[in-house]
């Protein structure tokens, strides 16, 4: 009998980086039986990729309420999830990341004593507040976890130093990378939703952190347009993330400055159009920092420390805070300096070749064979 897995997601990242996972556990029906459930912490971007990857959930509980607080989405996420625990049964639990879902699951999971694969594990700041909550989010995951599935070398590290044993940690490579090599081929044809000049040097810049609300994110506004002043041959898009702390600092600042596009958030694909036309990258998201290592493009990271060192120690991403003289100085390195900007693109991607989810599901398989 096929061992029955609850996979539960409820963000677009989070189903980014499922979806080649899913797709590979379907390869295997007498052994694995997936179960989908969604909890749409964000309805209409997560409603986006379940399109876009062909992914139709099982459950869906859709929890997204207007100007929700994290209590009050724990609270839900956990009486709602609990429940359908208790009813499906599940031989184990799926969750990615660090999601307030993710973390939330795991413990439903956990209070009814089944086990929690956690893919993406292994990611620290070390700040308990940066990023936040996602930072303590995956400390409790790892915490509650049976299997921990690393995309990094740096993860399993992390890993072993908390205390987990060596032999539930599995070094698997990042499963945006998969999900990459899926859609590459759509995008190479596909407009930018925009429009740029062809001989502009396009900068993508997103930002939308809670611990960069307030001063910081007007410090990157400010910066934006002394860089707009400055270099008359860039072009800037900012697809502006609904939170209205974003929504009314980024439009009050931002909306009348010539060349610098506001736009809606866009689809996957036209975000990752965007990466592949950008000359760099400014962003304080954590799956940026993931993406634009397999597009060559350098990563501007708007955090003061970030989850993902392999990047900065690959020399594909920088770390430039919130600082809008430091934002400005490392922008305008790499807009005059073509040796300093052609050794970022051509630094190695250090988050994988595309066979995460494979090894995914290999250590899956043997785990659940092993308990059966």
């Amino acid at each position: 009998m096929a061992a029955r897995l609850l996979i539960a997601f409820g963000t677009r990242p989070e189903i980014i980086k499922l979806a080649p996972v899913i797709k590979e556990i379907r390869k295997y029906p007498r052994d694995l039986a997936p179960v989908l459930l969604a909890t749409a912490q964000h309805r209409g971007l997560l409603d986006q990729m379940l399109a876009l990857f062909e992914i139709k959930p099982d459950l869906d509980l859709n929890l997204m309420e207007p100007n929700q607080t994290l209590d009050r989405l724990t609270s839900r996420v956990m009486l709602r999830t609990s429940q359908v625990l208790r009813d499906i049964k599940p031989d184990l639990v799926i969750v990615q990341g660090d999601t307030t879902t993710a973390m939330v699951v795991a413990l439903a999971a956990f209070y009814l004593q089944i086990p929690v694969a956690h893919v993406e594990a292994g990611l620290r700041t070390r700040d308990r507040y940066q990023p936040f909550p996602e930072e303590i989010n995956r400390r409790l995951i790892s915490a509650l976890a049976t299997l921990h599935f690393a995309p990094t070398k740096q993860a399993v590290l992390n890993l072993k130093k908390e205390g987990i044993k060596a032999r539930e940690i599995f070094l698997t490579g990042n499963t945006v990378v998969d999900a990459l090599l899926q859609m590459r081929p759509k995008i190479e044809r596909r407009p930018l939703p925009v429009k740029i000049a062809p001989e502009s040097r396009l900068i993508l810049v997103t930002a939308h952190r809670r611990e960069n609300f307030g001063q910081p994110l007007e410090n990157i506004c400010q910066a934006l347009i002394r860089l707009i002043q400055e270099f008359p041959d860039i072009e800037i898009v900012y697809p502006v993330h609904p939170n209205p702390h974003v929504r009314q600092t980024v439009y009050a600042l931002l909306s009348r400055v010539q060349r610098l596009h506001l736009i809606r958030p866009v689809s996957y694909l036209d975000l990752l159009a965007l990466i592949n036309r950008a000359y760099f990258i400014l962003t304080d998201s954590g799956g940026l920092q993931e993406e634009a290592p397999s597009f060559h493009k350098p990563v501007l990271v708007l955090r003061e420390v970030t989850e993902r060192p392999e990047g900065i120690k690959a020399g594909v991403a920088r770390l430039v805070g919130t600082e809008t003289e430091r934002i400005v100085a490392a922008c305008r390195q790499l807009l005059n300096q073509p040796q300093t900007y052609r050794k970022m693109t051509l630094a190695p991607n250090p988050y994988g070749d595309g066979r995460a989810s494979q090894r995914i599901v290999h250590h899956l398989r043997r785990y659940l064979t092993s308990i059966s």
